[in-house]
């Protein structure tokens, strides 16, 4: 029995993405699960799953990337998170000229894409603002859902947060909250610090392409927005944005299993 399915695989450091592709790069399953405390086990349980949905390793080529991407055993290939974003970011928003904002977990992600090429990247530090886990210690220091704290942050303002650690501008929403500040201005103040550090990064590259939010918060419609403004640009997305990692993975595994086939002759 001959290869059906194409596999991504992308484990991040809070959420693990699977794709699974069949002929003419048609997109069959999205799966989507907490990465957990183990890569390994997280991997072994994505097996598991593909396996009950009759998509065994010997009808499949699997690629993985991301944070834990070499913690997949059964994955033919391992590439890089930069790659794979590009590549499934350009097949989801359909060109080959673009530019990736991925806010993930742990890291944000801003890669130039010219003709299906990455012809530049920039990646933040993990302590500072501009992530998806800031925003979700926020969220949980205020009692919200991050989808909530957005949803709020529409009707605040007149606040801010310098500090561009997390444990530090927890402490700056903690003495809002002590000294009575209202929680719409503090959300305002939490969603304009991602913006400003993100806003901050992609100034550094040339935004005269289309530019796409991936990762986690590409479906914030109101981080969005604020990300547009603050770029003087339209940021698009789409709701399979969260999966543009593990969609460029299935790709570069169709690309291997293709490669394979035609060196078999």
């Amino acid at each position: 029995m001959g290869i059906e399915y194409y596999v991504g695989i992308d484990i991040g450091s809070t959420c693990a993405k699977t794709v699974v592709m069949g002929a003419e790069e048609k997109t069959l399953h999205r799966l989507l699960r907490p990465t957990g405390w183990s890569s390994v086990e997280t991997a072994s349980s994505i097996q598991e799953e593909l396996e009950s949905l009759g998509i065994s390793a010997d009808r499949s080529i699997v690629v993985s990337t991301g944070y834990g991407r070499a913690a997949v055993p059964f994955a033919a290939k391992n590439i890089t998170e930069i790659t794979c974003h590009a590549r499934g970011a350009c097949h989801i928003h359909g060109t080959e000229d673009l530019t990736v904002i991925d806010i993930g977990g742990q890291d944000t992600k801003l890669i130039a894409v010219e003709r299906g090429q990455v012809t530049d990247f920039l990646m933040n530090d993990k302590c500072s603002a501009g992530t998806g886990r800031f925003l979700e210690v926020m969220a949980n220091t205020l009692s919200v859902t991050p989808e909530q704290l957005c949803e709020l942050a529409r009707t605040g303002g007149g606040t801010s947060i310098s500090s561009m650690c997390t444990v530090f501008a927890e402490s700056e929403v903690i003495g809002l909250i002590g000294k009575g500040e209202k929680r719409e201005n503090i959300a305002f103040a939490v969603v304009d610090s991602i913006v400003k550090k993100v806003a901050s990064q992609a100034g550094r590259l040339k935004l005269d392409q289309k530019v796409c939010l991936t990762g986690g918060l590409c479906e914030f419609d109101y981080l969005r927005d604020r990300l547009s403004h603050s770029l003087r640009c339209e940021v698009s997305s789409s709701p399979e944005g969260r999966y543009a990692g593990a969609t460029g993975a299935a790709l570069y595994a169709r690309d291997l299993y293709m490669k394979q086939k035609r060196m078999n002759g």
